[in-house]
């Protein structure tokens, strides 16, 4: 029975109604007017994708979709952090020598297995989770491109694209935790208490 309710579940914040103590007004005569726009990953899709199809017919405005994207878990791509392995992701509590240790032990590469073969070959970005965080976090289209070429030419070796990794994501996590400590109680109950929201239609 939970699997038959679970996609109306998913579905009910797609509509202002679900939330009449922020939205004081959702309708207007028989009609919502408020739509609704959903940050997601793609497993979540089915179930907007439905949603969007079953709006209409009930009265309701289609809701939009906005996709996210994984961080790949440092087991490689195709795979996603979970916060019960903790060699599986980075924490935001992570030190940045936890950090260097769990990418160069732990991030999946996509290196050949030896240094001569890899400087034959090169190596495959698609697969390596190092470059994969790259992807990410060097805003730099066109260093991002440079690390790609040498990376895949065998010019750059494993070591060299973690040493970059790590020095990315140590960058953003220091950053996070800064931000992070600044944060009091007061903000917290301030950014989550309910407040009615005033729509003029």
């Amino acid at each position: 029975m939970g699997k038959a309710a679970f996609p109306a579940i998913q579905a009910a914040p797609c509509f202002a109604t679900s939330f009449p103590h922020i939205f004081q007004n959702p309708t207007t005569k028989k009609i919502p007017v408020i739509p609704c726009l959903i940050p997601c990953a793609i497993d979540q899709d089915p179930y907007f994708r439905m949603t969007r199809d079953a709006a209409p017919r009930l009265g309701y405005a289609k809701p939009a979709l906005i996709f996210s994207t994984f961080l790949p878990a440092l087991q490689g791509a195709g795979t996603k952090m979970s916060a019960s392995d903790v060699n599986s992701c980075i924490y935001l509590s992570d030190t940045p020598a936890q950090i260097k240790k769990k990418i160069n032990k732990h991030a999946f590469s996509g290196g050949q297995e030896t240094i001569e073969l890899h400087r034959e070959k090169g190596g495959n970005c698609d697969i390596d989770t190092s470059f994969q965080f790259l992807r990410f976090f060097e805003e730099s289209d066109e260093v991002l491109e440079d690390i790609h070429q040498k990376y895949s030419s065998g010019q750059m070796l494993s070591g060299e694209i973690k040493a970059l990794a790590v020095a990315a994501v140590q960058k953003v996590i220091a950053e996070m935790q800064e931000r992070r400590k600044a944060v009091t109680d007061e903000m917290v109950q301030e950014f989550a208490k309910v407040r009615p929201l005033d729509f003029t239609f």
